[in-house]
């Protein structure tokens, strides 16, 4: 992939797309795959904000029954199952048990009864490409065996639990990445990098483009499409402010939301918990570590400036010590705390968890703004959704037909694998001279791709020696400089590879990925002391 902007030779566009997270990613992919010209910008690194702070789940939202959202959660339900087919390497099966007390709140009865509505709303859960992704229907355990699988579960007043199905996504910042190459490979323009300042307008006062600064070479362009939508997010109302003329009246709130990862707390199952406060969170199994999220507290500073606090980190631990295990969790066993801020459509619910993660497609014309879309809210699990109703919008701005979306129908962009077991079982007979977790590991992070990435560890052996638990080698890391993109050591620890995602993967680690960026990218050994020093800081637990 190369940034279109720094030779662009004036081309105008039917679609530009401002914010490169799972929502713009999605939008691009499926505009340019019905034949339009499209051009996606971001201010930073794809997928770099909301869209990298998630609890890493494809689910239908099974509390948002309790709110009677029987449409998103449908909505939800149906995307689930389109990802698991469009994305067999990302996107797996995986069991929540739901611990059931005496009482109200957690009765048996009540969670029984939400139960067998989730498994009636995934009717069609079963309609998987591969076998493999069929997700079963709910069961239940006795107090016993609730226990005895989450020996962590407090026993008093403990009565059983439910146990059902979603999905996990092994990274979303590389499904993220896998919308964003689905759109490249239809013909899209993409860059990094490239925030938009304003507007450019006709005669009319119609948007006809965007001013774009270019944060790689320091330059503003002009950048010209006949409609413009707004895919950004929590900034979504700033870049609205933007504007030079009209007057918009929309606004989004955001919601912090932090996640923790520690030691192994659960193995076999996620776990769904009601806090103290009356909150659900999950403790979910990941790389061999658990992922405990998310908090959901309203923000209302500026978003450039949001990071997790130690603060919200104590806040959190108190409330996991209040449901769950010896109430013994401290902050020594934080590996790695992230954080994000959600969009929520703004409503007059008080307080952000109740708010609902329901989207809007709003025509920006009736604010003075003809010629531009804006999305507000949305979950990552209905992005693919989302876009193609954005989609009905554009082809009426633009008065084109459009042909139906086929964005259910293909694999994602390096994820064309037929059967996800036998995929993963061939590469361990083809490659016996590699370790086996490292071939586990690309295969179920990199698809197809995974081939490019041993070429490069066949080459140098150094690059083919794990350096994680897990089996990333450092051939990713020439791998994304090559091929995929990446400006800083950031968006190579965080967002194209794992090796900063589980906290600081150690200076010997950290010091040799650095250095092999800094060969392939050029950097001088100013900038490289300076990409490390940010890559500490960013890796750094707050203080």
């Amino acid at each position: 992939m190369k940034r279109f902007v720094e030779g662009y030779d004036g081309q105008a566009f039917d679609l530009i797309v401002v914010g490169g997270g799972i929502t713009g990613a999605s939008v691009s992919y499926d505009a340019a795959s019905r034949g339009l010209r499209v051009a996606l910008l971001e201010k930073r690194d794809f997928g770099w904000a909301t869209s990298a702070a998630t609890s890493k789940l494809i689910h239908g939202g099974l509390r948002y029954l309790a709110h009677l959202e029987i449409g998103l959660v449908r909505e939800s339900l149906r995307e689930r199952r389109i990802l698991e087919n469009i994305a067999p390497n990302y996107v797996y099966p995986l069991p929540f048990l739901v611990p059931t007390y005496e009482g109200i709140k957690n009765n048996k009865w009540l969670i029984e009864t939400g139960m067998i509505l989730y498994d009636i709303l995934s009717f069609d859960k079963g309609h998987t490409w591969d076998k493999a992704k069929k997700l079963p229907g709910h069961h239940s355990l006795s107090r016993e065996e609730a226990l005895r699988e989450v020996p962590g579960l407090r026993g008093e007043a403990l009565t059983g639990a439910a146990v059902y199905y979603d999905c996990l996504s092994l990274c979303p910042e590389r499904l993220t990445l896998a919308f964003v190459k689905s759109a490249v490979k239809h013909e899209a323009q993409v860059a990094n990098y490239a925030e938009v300042k304003g507007f450019l307008y006709g005669r009319d006062s119609t948007i006809m483009g965007v001013k774009v600064l270019d944060l790689i070479a320091g330059k503003e362009i002009e950048i010209e499409g006949r409609v413009t939508i707004n895919c950004g997010g929590p900034w979504a109302d700033i870049v609205l402010r933007t504007a030079e003329r009209g007057q918009s009246s929309h606004s989004i709130r955001r919601s912090e939301g932090i996640h923790l990862i520690t030691k192994p707390l659960v193995e076999n199952h996620a776990v769904a918990l009601m806090t103290s406060g009356g909150r659900h969170m999950f403790l979910i199994p990941w790389r061999g570590h658990t992922l405990i999220g998310t908090t959901d507290k309203e923000y209302v500073g500026d978003p450039d400036t949001y990071k997790v606090t130690r603060e919200s980190v104590e806040d959190f631990l108190q409330e996991i010590n209040s449901c769950f295990g010896d109430g013994g969790l401290t902050f020594d066993d934080v590996l790695s705390a992230y954080g994000g801020l959600r969009p929520l459509v703004e409503d007059q619910v008080e307080g952000t968890y109740e708010s609902s993660r329901k989207y809007e497609i709003y025509d920006n014309k009736e604010d003075g703004f003809d010629g531009l879309i804006t999305v507000e809210g949305g979950k990552y699990t209905t992005s693919r959704g989302l876009a193609e109703n954005a989609l009905k919008l554009v082809g009426k701005k633009l008065g084109r037909k459009l042909h139906d979306a086929i964005t259910d129908k293909e694999y994602l962009y390096g994820c064309e694998i037929k059967d996800i077991d036998e995929f993963l079982a061939d590469i361990q007979m083809d490659y016996p001279q590699f370790d086996s977790k490292t071939l586990e590991y690309l295969g179920r992070n990199y698809g197809t791709e995974f081939t490019g990435v041993l070429a490069l560890a066949d080459e140098d052996k150094e690059l083919a020696e794990p350096v994680t638990h897990d089996g990333e080698v450092l051939a990713e890391v020439v791998y994304a400089a090559r091929n995929e993109m990446v400006h800083t050591l950031q968006d190579i620890l965080f967002r194209r590879t794992g090796l900063g995602t589980l906290g600081n993967p150690g200076d010997d680690v950290l010091t040799r990925t650095g250095e092999i960026a800094a060969r392939e990218l050029g950097w001088n050994d100013e900038r490289l002391a300076k990409e490390l020093d940010k890559a500490r800081r960013s890796l750094a637990l707050p203080s």
